[in-house]
């Protein structure tokens, strides 16, 4: 066994995830670790920023396929690897993680979503059925994270969940980088446009937004990412609305970047469902970074945030009347939008950036295995 290799497994998330790839396995190289992230997409191997990337194989089509076929080949291609650490990212990875435990392996299971709570909002779920798969999914994650090492959670609220039933939970919070979004040095003039960059899903309350920007007078909105389904896209385009949208689909950073740098507020407005309402969304404080007023969906967690850092302001997300008037407000006095950006990002550079949470994981590994 190589006393610092560590292993990173998804079979869910792409190569270049943010939270997997950019923060937690190049942050783990540059502290001195061996990482190697196992995925199977049927990209190829790689070195990338000093991580090492195994790929066992193209993805099958459609779920049940890929949670058949793919935590058992990783299973294998993670073996092969002789770590002396996994770190799984996906549910569906819970039973090959506890195989691995019962190996005298330490494995962190990091737990991105509240899934029992993601699990009462699936569409693709008979609503009658959802509160009882909910409940059953909790107590399964629940006694098969009482084998793993660890569990390393996104939020407070999930870290809190889990640290009565697991070993050791910590909150990682997937906050942005101090300068990736900063604002330029020379700053462009921000257009008449406020922006979404995330999942384009109906409960992030999509509709209500294009309805909203409707009611603004000249309001443009760019909308970056990729929809859930072909027949959301459509009710999209069929607003009336959709003739201010500007729709750039998936972005890399530099875009997100520009985006951000040239728009005047950063819309957030998720629907009050429960897996939303304790949720720390990397939009959020993204838009923070760049100095950028946010609009937030009135959840208490948010109010708070928001609040005291006088980073923007919240409003009801269901209600597209009200996120037109606030918007307007908003718009209408450029000085104090301009103020909640600078508090905005004064709040990120002070507590809601990944160094601090990196330094929250390198304390977890140093525990389970020692510094590099």
């Amino acid at each position: 066994m190589t006393a610092q290799r560590v292993v990173h497994l998804t079979t869910v998330h792409p190569r270049d995830d943010i939270r997997i790839f950019r923060k937690e396995c190049v942050s783990l190289a540059r502290a001195g670790y061996a990482v190697t992230q196992v995925v199977g997409d049927g990209l190829g191997a790689a070195v990338v920023d000093g991580v090492r990337i195994v790929d066992f194989g193209p993805r099958p089509a459609g779920r049940l396929a890929r949670m058949r076929e793919q935590p058992r080949l990783g299973l294998q291609a993670v073996l092969a690897e002789q770590p002396a650490l996994v770190h799984v990212h996906d549910p569906e990875l819970l039973p090959l993680a506890v195989q691995l435990a019962a190996r005298g392996l330490p494995v962190v299971y990091d737990a991105h979503e509240d899934v029992p709570r993601q699990i009462l909002t699936k569409q693709w779920i008979a609503a009658p059925l959802r509160p009882l798969l909910s409940r059953a999914f909790e107590i399964y994650e629940n006694h098969q994270v009482r084998r793993l090492a660890a569990v390393v959670a996104s939020t407070p609220h999930i870290a809190e969940r889990f640290a009565r039933v697991a070993h050791r939970s910590v909150n990682v919070s997937n906050f942005p980088f101090l300068a990736e979004l900063a604002p330029p040095a020379d700053p462009v003039e921000r257009e008449w446009r406020v922006c979404y960059v995330g999942g384009l899903m109906r409960t992030r309350g999509l509709l209500q937004i294009v309805r909203a920007v409707a009611l603004v007078p000249d309001l443009r909105l760019t909308l970056c990412g990729a929809f859930e389904d072909a027949a959301f896209e459509a009710e999209m385009r069929a607003e009336p609305g959709w003739a201010r949208v500007d729709y750039l689909g998936l972005v890399g950073r530099e875009q997100v970047r520009q985006v951000l740098a040239c728009s005047r507020v950063g819309l957030v407005t998720l629907l009050p469902l429960p897996s939303y309402m304790d949720a720390l969304p990397i939009k959020m404080f993204e838009y923070m970074s760049a100095e950028l007023p946010v609009l937030a969906s009135d959840f208490p967690l948010w109010r708070d945030i928001l609040g005291r850092s006088g980073g923007g302001r919240c409003v009801d997300p269901a209600d597209p009347q009200a996120i037109a008037a606030v918007l307007g407000e908003m718009l209408a006095d450029p000085v104090a939008a301009s103020a909640m950006g600078k508090a905005g990002r004064e709040a990120v550079l002070a507590h809601y950036h990944w160094p601090r949470a990196e330094q929250v994981l390198l304390g977890l590994y140093r525990e389970l295995i020692g510094a590099p």
